[in-house]
């Protein structure tokens, strides 16, 4: 399955290995790696766990580079020992490989080793956010999910067990790669010593780095230890430990998705002071409830504001208007209305990121509108982040946020998030 789907869809060359030799699609099945007559990059192990070592050992032998173990059947099984040799033979080599117990490498319109059907596969394009997870399966599903949103990935790596290249292997290489522009971490646990470095290096790292966690709860904790030989430690503790160095956690997968598209539009953080423009009362209240919730500040404006804002809007709506903060410009508003709260609060200094609930059914709402919202950002460089329901009807709004850099969610609670993401209270 792996060697026909790159064989297939990836600029690459691939060789068929098995101790049986043959034929496969009338290509020569090579019965050991050193038969191969080229240098090769990258050795993808798929054989029972016992046969794995020596198959390691000709990788070695003949200068292959590194490899992807997917085969499983070791320290999760209960074979430390195997797992162990594993290693041992690796680090004698300084040979890397990924894995066991892994789906490998899933790298966009270059090379793919997850042992996924490749018409069941959902392949998100190329992209600037990078996926480390121990659990394949989650891993897959986020790339679908990243896929769904639009959100593209620079590299997907599964880990698995984790055996030889760890969490802070991937973090240092991620941070000094070009193409990568956020860091994803799925985490079941660490060895001793592991989380502290990890938690420590992802301090440092001058990009973005975003942690969801499993093992939260004694149950997890157990299924855990047996799909990857982890120790998930204190959940409570490791957790107050990531907000106190600044390691952004992601506590459901929508959060992640919603950080993620955040954090690639504004790596760099607010205090989280919000000014919130809304066409609806009902929606800016939800927002100010969600803002609460997560600590994020909607300040009151002084009055001196908000006569110049309304002072800015449609005759029409100037005196039905609440300015406060959310700013609600009622379902009368037009593109105008919005553009003129968006430049005002632009230069107010006590806030420092502007949230847009869009309501495109309203009828003064033209398609240019997210478009024109998206000038304002670029002429002020004041984070926005944009509410707007996702219908095909309402993808031109859309368009105009994203192509200028503004994330937009489907959901209040979504939008809300996303400010959460880039905010770090007392930068």
């Amino acid at each position: 399955m792996i060697y026909n789907k790159n064989l297939h869809r990836y600029p690459v060359r691939v060789f068929p290995v098995n101790p049986r030799g043959g034929l496969l699609q009338g290509t020569k099945v090579f019965s050991r790696v050193s038969e191969i007559p080229e240098k090769i990059d990258m050795a993808v192990i798929a054989a029972r766990a016992e046969y794995v070592p020596d198959i390691l050992t000709d990788c070695i032998d003949s200068g292959v580079r590194a490899a992807a173990v997917i085969s499983g059947g070791f320290a999760e099984s209960g074979r430390n020992d195997l797992e162990e040799r594993l290693v041992a033979i690796a680090r004698e080599a300084d040979f890397p490989f990924i894995g066991p117990n892994c789906l490998g490498i899933y790298s966009p319109g270059q090379a793919d080793t997850f042992f996924l059907p490749g018409e069941r596969m959902v392949q998100p394009h190329r992209g600037n956010i990078a996926l480390v997870s121990q659990s394949g399966g989650i891993l897959v599903d986020q790339m679908i999910k990243f896929t769904e949103e639009e959100v593209g990935l620079s590299v997907a790596v599964s880990i698995g067990n984790k055996a030889l290249i760890k969490e802070n292997d991937l973090l240092d290489y991620l941070a000094g790669d070009a193409n990568t522009r956020v860091i994803v971490f799925y985490v079941e646990g660490f060895g001793k010593n592991e989380g502290r470095q990890f938690v420590l290096a992802a301090n440092r790292c001058p990009k973005p780095v975003v942690v969801i966690k499993a093992g939260k709860s004694p149950g997890g904790s157990r299924a855990v230890s047996s799909h990857t030989a982890s120790l998930s430690g204190d959940y409570e503790v490791f957790s107050a430990v990531l907000s106190q160095y600044g390691v952004i956690e992601a506590r459901s997968e929508t959060e992640l998705i919603s950080f993620c598209e955040a954090l690639l539009c504004y790596p760099r953080t607010v205090t989280g002071k919000v000014g919130i423009v809304t066409g609806s009362g009902g929606h800016g209240a939800m927002a100010v409830d969600n803002c609460s919730v997560r600590g994020i500040s909607v300040p009151v404006l002084s009055e001196h504001i908000q006569k110049e804002i309304k002072d800015g809007l449609s005759p029409s709506i100037r005196d039905i208007a609440s300015v406060a903060n959310p700013v609600d410009l009622t379902g009368s508003a037009v593109d105008d209305d919005f553009i003129a709260a968006g430049e005002h609060l632009s230069k107010v200094d006590d806030i420092d990121c502007l949230l847009f609930l869009m309501l495109p059914y309203l009828p003064g709402i033209t398609s240019d509108v997210g478009a024109r919202l998206g000038h304002i950002y670029r002429t002020w460089g004041k984070p926005i982040i944009a509410y707007v329901p996702l219908v095909e009807k309402y993808r031109m709004i859309i368009d105009g946020f994203e192509l200028n850099g503004i994330p937009v969610s489907n959901s209040i609670e979504g939008a809300v998030k996303m400010v959460e993401a880039i905010r770090r209270p007392g930068v």
